[in-house]
């Protein structure tokens, strides 16, 4: 069985099996009411869904702790609604489907590395590099001169995403974007 883990020791990041169900902890906190017992109050987000719950334990609770295996893979092309990956030790090549995938796509290039995450052998998802780096192919021709970093204007990248970027981006040059939010953190 899997090994178990006391809700009370539970960190930000853990992966952990609740009824069957594969979350990811994405905040928790200890909330000791006047009486009664102290509890444990989780956001969770469902690793096979994508869905975010909130889920209470009481202080104490052990639940499973699930043994999340990551493999490099390098992103070779899209086949139609797949994605084709390729192991980087044995070269073996695996598909995902768009609709796993779907928030991490918009971040995906060519040869890009991610950690493809696994549970028993079945495939949940994968994990983005913090940054990436992309470029624009449409923007509104920069205006010289203008630095400021609060006025801002879309552009669309090349893995078709649109964020919104400072005046004096161009067509043609590479941005910097947070995995996390979609949101440009500087130029390259």
């Amino acid at each position: 069985g899997e090994p178990m883990v006391n809700v009370n020791d539970i960190k930000n990041g853990m992966t952990i099996e609740v009824d069957g169900n594969i979350y990811t902890v994405l905040d928790f906190s200890h909330i000791k009411p006047g009486k009664g017992a102290a509890i444990v109050k989780m956001k969770l987000k469902n690793l096979r869904t994508g869905a975010i719950y909130e889920q209470t334990f009481n202080s104490g609770t052990k639940v499973g702790k699930a043994m999340i295996e990551k493999k490099t893979m390098q992103y070779l092309y899209a086949n139609g609604d797949n994605y084709v990956f390729m192991d980087m030790q044995d070269y073996s090549q695996i598909e995902l489907p768009l609709s796993q995938i779907e928030e991490e796509s918009k971040y995906l290039t060519e040869n890009s590395e991610v950690d493809i995450l696994y549970f028993n052998n079945e495939m949940l998802g994968i994990n983005l590099p913090e940054k990436v780096e992309l470029e624009v192919v449409k923007t509104e021709p920069g205006i010289k001169g203008n630095t400021a970093t609060t006025a801002t204007k879309e552009a669309v990248l090349n893995t078709g995403v649109t964020i919104r970027v400072p005046l004096f981006i161009n067509e043609g040059d590479i941005v910097i974007v947070s995995t996390k939010d979609g949101k440009y953190v500087s130029r390259k």
